[in-house]
Formats: structure tokens, C-alpha cells, sequence
């Protein structure tokens, strides 16, 4: 049995994101000085904790200073993995969002459901996302062996308002990492990490801070959003899976407002 904490952070802004043009995977830019100044913000936020793994999608805009201030621990490799990558939009990558919502509503869709010719589905970033999970269950065992620990690290504070984004108290940048051996990190997508967290919540049944809204747990996250839950992985014969997960908290953004840097996020 292994227990760790996975921290997930969305990328910086692109002129793109400024501009509200969809990206994708096709269209792969760098970060806007407005974003590389977020990602120095996101940085400096979680300088202090030490993070045992790093994965991070290899699109540019991921890679390029993702989280600046070298956030996770000296000499820990930054594995760079397309299983992270941004949802394909197809045809409409490169065009702007608007273009998206005519096209779904010509479809009869919604925006979120419609999936343009040559992009991919929900249900096929779900799949991307759980195969992704599945290698990093392999790779926090494999680096790091199972601990044979309790599930109180997940059981714990569960139901503390603190621990979310709508509780009482700043939100703290280790908020949910104490008494956790391990931690994660990964820096992905808006589009991706909404798929993520709906697969936590509503398929792996993740049990959620008290007092804190669904529709804040599944709005979109804002450029370097920071999202954390903490897991517990357990194998057998057959493999390993996951035994409980615990949601700390979501798009969290205090990074942004705690040197007075206040950015309009898409």
C-alpha cells in the first residue's frame, strides 16, 4: 500500500489564452510575459515543498517554466509525458472559441459534449487520463515501494472546510501534505485537468471537502490553478489500483493574490 499527494498546476498564459484561441495540441505556443510572471508566482508558492516525482506534458507552453524557482527537489527528473497533453480540438484549433460554441450549437451540442472533425472526445481524454494514472500508480511504486500505510492520510481532514477553496482559513501551500510520505506534481491543461478531476469525482467517487461546491470542484481552472488530492494505491496479483482518493482542494489561485498580482484567467 502507497500513499502519496498529487499537486496538479495548470500551465502559465499564452497570448492565445489572452486572446481566447483554442490550442489544443496543434497549436503549440510559448507563455505570454503575463504568463511567464504567473508561473513565477505558482513557483514561489510551492518553493518550499519537495516534491519526489515530476510529470509534465510536453507541450511548450507545459515545459517552458512551467512552475519557475525550481519547485520540485534537486535532482528529481522531470518526466515529460504526451499522456498529459492538452485535449485535440481539431479544425478548431488555432480559431477562436466562439468558433467552437457556433459549430456545437450547429451540431445540436453543447460546447463541452461537441467534439470537432479530427479532435478527440471526452470520453477518449478520460481514457488518456486514467492511462496516465495507471503509469503513474506503476511509476510511485516502482520508485518508491509500498509503505504497507493506513488510509488515515486520506481519511484525514476530509470533511475540514479548511482544506478548501471555500473554507474560512488562506489556504496553505502544504495543505494536505502532512503526515503524507510521498508527493507528486504534474503540470497539464485547462481542458485536460477538467477531465481529470470529473474522472476523480465522479468515477473514483473522491470524497470532497465539506462546504465545498460541485460547481466550484468542476469549473474550469485558471492558468496555473492549483489542484491537490492525496491517494492511496494498493496491488495484488492481478496489479496494482487505486483504494481511496481525497480531494484537498481545487483551482486554487491564492499564488495569484498573494504579491498582488491579480490576472484575468482563461
Amino acid at each position: 500500500m502507497l500513499t502519496f499527494s498529487l499537486t496538479v498546476v495548470r500551465h502559465g498564459e499564452t497570448q492565445f489564452n489572452k486572446e481566447k484561441l483554442l490550442q489544443g495540441q496543434g497549436v503549440d505556443t510559448s507563455l505570454s510575459e503575463p504568463g511567464l510572471q504567473q508561473a513565477e508566482a505558482a513557483g514561489l508558492y510551492l518553493r518550499e515543498l519537495s516534491f519526489s516525482n515530476v510529470f509534465v506534458s510536453n507541450l511548450q507552453r507545459a515545459r517552458q517554466k512551467s512552475l519557475r524557482n525550481d519547485v520540485h527537489s534537486s535532482g528529481v527528473e522531470m518526466v515529460f509525458d504526451p499522456l498529459l497533453r492538452e485535449r485535440s480540438f481539431g479544425i478548431a484549433e488555432g480559431r477562436p472559441k466562439e468558433d467552437l460554441k457556433n459549430m456545437a450549437n450547429r451540431a445540436g451540442q453543447s460546447c463541452r459534449d461537441y467534439t470537432p472533425p479530427g479532435g478527440e472526445t471526452l470520453e477518449q481524454v478520460r481514457l488518456r487520463c486514467k492511462k496516465f494514472l495507471k503509469s503513474l500508480y506503476q511509476r510511485m511504486v516502482d520508485d518508491h515501494g509500498c509503505s504497507g500505510q493506513s488510509s488515515t492520510a486520506v481519511g484525514r481532514g476530509a470533511g475540514a472546510a479548511e482544506s478548501g477553496t471555500d473554507g474560512p482559513l488562506p489556504g496553505l501551500p502544504d495543505n494536505g501534505m502532512e503526515g503524507v510520505p510521498l508527493h507528486a506534481l504534474v503540470v497539464s491543461h485547462g481542458a485536460y485537468i477538467c477531465v481529470a478531476v470529473r474522472h476523480f469525482v465522479e468515477d473514483l467517487q473522491c470524497s470532497l471537502p465539506q462546504g465545498l461546491k460541485m460547481s466550484k470542484v468542476l469549473s474550469a481552472c485558471p492558468n496555473t490553478g492549483i489542484s491537490r488530492f492525496v491517494l492511496i494505491v494498493s496491488g495484488d496479483e492481478s496489479g496494482l489500483a487505486l483504494s481511496a482518493v481525497r480531494c484537498v482542494f481545487t483551482n486554487r489561485k491564492d499564488h495569484l493574490t498573494s504579491r498582488n498580482i491579480c490576472y484575468i484567467t482563461h
